[in-house]
């Protein structure tokens, strides 16, 4: 099987794994221990929108800060626990719903805490292409999202025996095998920089934490489940 790693668009039809480390991916694998769906869309007005539709909890960032009136940022430490009646959460960040919209495969969110799940689900849910998709921010490269993509290459070459990886897919794997080094780019990249700067640290280090969940979300209808 063919497996790719890309940035900002997919190259498959097949199944794409969605990466935005810090933090939509993130926040999006763990909200799934609370909702049953999360609707992820483009602009804060959206949000609202959908609100008056659907009602549930308003979720969602711009540059890193909460939006004015929702109910929570975009933040795995908080939405971890959170709790709530609502099954609905909507969601929208800076880049990781941008692109989910751009999508023409089948889709998943794959992350650090969930890196050995979403990895054996897209072997289960491939025919022959699968392709890890960095988000990066805004238009450029996040070190993290490199990273984070290795984390699922690496669980995706381990078990699969026909596995045609890509050169850039195999860099990224070679760069994720010292632990610390990772922490450490992690810690030290542009976009966690600013998230510390907000106050943030504890999303940072919640985010690099490896394969503490079985949640995968898959991307349907204009809404993320749990795939099961």
């Amino acid at each position: 099987m063919k497996v790719t790693l890309s940035f900002e668009e997919s190259s498959s039809g097949d199944v794409s794994i969605m990466v935005d480390a810090l933090r939509a991916s993130t926040t999006i694998t763990l909200a799934l221990n609370s909702f049953k769906r999360i609707i992820p869309c483009f602009t804060p007005e959206e949000a609202l929108d959908l609100k008056d539709k659907f009602g549930g909890v308003l979720a969602g960032e711009r540059s890193g800060k909460q939006i004015e009136g929702f109910d929570i940022g975009n933040s795995p430490s908080v939405i971890k626990d959170f709790e709530t009646s609502e099954d609905t959460l909507i969601f929208t960040s800076t880049n990781g719903t941008r692109i989910l919209e751009n999508m023409n495969s089948k889709v998943l969110v794959g992350s650090m805490v969930n890196a050995k799940a979403v990895g054996l689900k897209s072997i289960e849910l491939a025919g022959e292409h699968i392709d890890v998709v960095m988000a990066g921010v805004k238009g450029e490269f996040a070190i993290e999202d490199f990273l984070a993509a290795g984390e699922i290459l690496y669980w995706i070459s381990e078990n699969l025996d026909d596995c045609e990886l890509s050169e850039y897919a195999k860099a990224a794997i070679l760069a994720t095998r010292d632990y610390e080094l990772v922490k450490d780019a992690f810690l030290n990249s542009r976009t966690a920089k600013r998230l510390i700067d907000l106050g943030y640290k504890d999303d940072i280090e919640l985010s690099l934490l490896k394969n503490i969940t079985d949640n995968v979300a898959i991307y349907h209808d204009n809404e993320l489940t749990l795939y099961i």
